[in-house]
């Protein structure tokens, strides 16, 4: 099915309210390393240009008050770092505990594999929060023996596909579609399979195809956006599926007015989220 804004009147999200903060829903954003802090930043970002109302950013301690200062909107709190800039050990608590507290959590951009990827995948499923997972996550996913209450969404690359599925990546190539059919099935969640042409997937095979967008898209730090899109839309309450539709939509359409104001390429990744809130329905 082609993902246009004729398929997004199928997939409604929630209605625009009038209120505090809270009621515009919390979101949780973990993320970032010593070595990508921006990724945090712009993921935080995008969720906010999304339309969620309360955003808390937990990173590792280096980078934590940089962070709080470049995003006054947030609250950060910087935990356990190891060696290698990533999460320490004792990160893992806190963390699963934040989890517990938020409509919605983004978890991945930028962080750096380190031992507790795969523990801090674990407990965040067992929270009922929205959840999104990216980058180092996804290396640490592990097989889901049953549906969770709200499917996770996926938003792996060609490459972090490949390491989903455990094949190679010429593969994924050969069959985007029916590899994200495998991994949606395979991981009880909702997939994004990234590319010039980019599928949404469901656990139940059904697929959507979007081909718009601009060849600026494909630089530095759009994933983190676009994964800050799907957070803040999980935490004004959407379904996962419509979360996933509508900001694999607002992504592009927002990459292709950039390419109409600055040109096709050459726009920053920060630039995509500024174009959010005049694309969301109102």
């Amino acid at each position: 099915m082609k993902l246009d804004r004729a398929a997004l009147h199928a997939h409604p999200l929630p209605p625009v309210v009038d209120g505090d903060k809270e009621t515009k829903g919390r979101i949780l954003v973990i993320a970032g390393s010593r070595e990508v802090p921006g990724a945090a930043l712009l993921a935080a970002t995008a969720a906010m240009r999304a339309g969620a109302g309360k955003l808390r950013i937990a990173t590792v301690e280096s980078i934590a008050v940089p962070l709080g200062i470049a995003m006054p909107e947030a609250m950060v709190v910087g935990l356990a770092e190891d060696d290698e800039g990533g999460f320490g050990r004792a990160a893992l608590k806190p963390l699963a505990e934040q989890a517990r507290e938020f409509d919605a959590v983004i978890a991945g951009p930028g962080m750096a594999t380190s031992e507790i990827c795969e523990r801090l995948t674990e407990a965040l499923l067992k929270a009922k929060a929205g959840l999104a997972l990216d980058a180092a996550l996804l290396h640490a996913l592990q097989p889901l023996d049953q549906l969770r209450a709200s499917p996770p969404i996926l938003l792996p690359h060609a490459g972090e596909l490949a390491s989903l599925l455990d094949c190679d990546e010429e593969r994924i190539d050969r069959d985007p579609v029916g590899c994200g059919r495998r991994a949606a099935e395979l991981y009880r969640s909702v997939v994004l399979v990234k590319g010039v042409t980019s599928h949404v997937v469901t656990p139940a095979g059904e697929v959507w195809t979007y081909d718009g967008g601009a060849p600026g898209l494909g630089v530095s730090g759009s994933g983190d956006v676009l994964a800050g899109i799907v957070g803040g839309l999980l935490a004004r309450g959407a379904e996962p599926l419509n979360a996933l539709l509508w900001a694999v939509w607002l992504h592009g359409e927002a990459g292709a007015a950039l390419a109409k104001k600055v040109g096709p390429i050459g726009f920053l990744a920060r630039e995509i989220a500024d174009q959010v809130p005049a694309l969301l329905p109102r």
